[in-house]
């Protein structure tokens, strides 16, 4: 594949799964960091209710991690992040939509709302009792299911897969917000996700992750450029930022 665009900020896991794709097959890419409230109406109109990442390539425009990744496989299959036996790919699948659903529901809107988004992109305080019920109730019942998936080592299907992709993403997002997986706790999850954060995919990612969390949003295009992100020469972003339609 030629390079490819990608809209989306570096503090997205949806970005993040997809960026870590690319990464692992090979395929050059620039990037377009918006955060999504802050897209233009040409955003609006490669994302109707205004989700990144966004890909572009000399094919198509897609919207929607789970849509990009599977075209990647199609597109370039080797080397491959779905499993060859239909059984264990549709459980890598089944997987993949539990980490962008169930625990993007818990880590991202729940948790990453709360400590990041809620007060740096709209103003409004962080509400302690959401946060509290987060990590006491809605990130135990999660880590008790990952824990039970797990094996005592490797990746849950076999070989690195989506599956791996798509859940270390969303723990990223957790360590940024100050969690740590209680090791004594959730032995097997806690190994689990250091070995998969400790990627090289997904520790490429991890310097200019930390410029973005930390630069003012007005700032962090010149921030990623001069920290050596690839950055892409347009933009579709403005400097109001707008809701989604959706609500999650």
């Amino acid at each position: 594949m030629s390079k490819v665009r990608v809209i989306g900020s570096y503090l997205s896991p949806y970005v993040r799964k997809v960026l870590v794709c690319l990464d692992l097959k090979g395929i050059e890419y620039e990037i377009d960091p918006i955060v999504p409230f802050y897209g233009d109406d040409r955003f609006a109109k490669l994302s109707p209710i205004r989700r990144i990442p966004v890909l572009i390539d000399e094919r198509t425009a897609l919207c929607d991690s789970s849509v990009i990744c599977q075209y990647l496989e199609d597109r370039q299959p080797t080397p491959p992040l779905y499993p060859a036996d239909v059984v264990t790919r549709a459980k890598a699948r089944w997987l993949e939509e539990f980490a962008d659903s169930r625990m993007g529901d818990v880590f991202i809107w729940k948790l990453w709302n709360e400590v990041a988004i809620n007060p740096y992109v709209w103003g409004k305080p962080t509400d302690k009792a959401v946060v509290e019920k987060t990590l006491g109730e809605d990130i135990p019942t999660v880590n008790d299911y990952l824990e039970s998936e797990l094996p005592p080592d490797g990746f849950l299907c076999g070989g690195l897969s989506i599956a791996d992709v798509t859940i270390g993403a969303m723990f990223r997002n957790a360590v940024m917000s100050r969690y740590t997986v209680d090791a004594a706790r959730w032995p097997r999850l806690a190994a689990y996700v250091t070995r998969v954060l400790a990627l090289p995919a997904f520790v490429a990612l991890a310097r200019f992750e930390d410029v973005s969390r930390r630069t003012p949003l007005a700032e962090q295009r010149a921030a990623l450029i001069s920290a050596g992100a690839p950055i892409a020469a347009e933009t579709y972003g403005t400097a109001t930022p707008r809701r989604g339609m959706m609500p999650i």
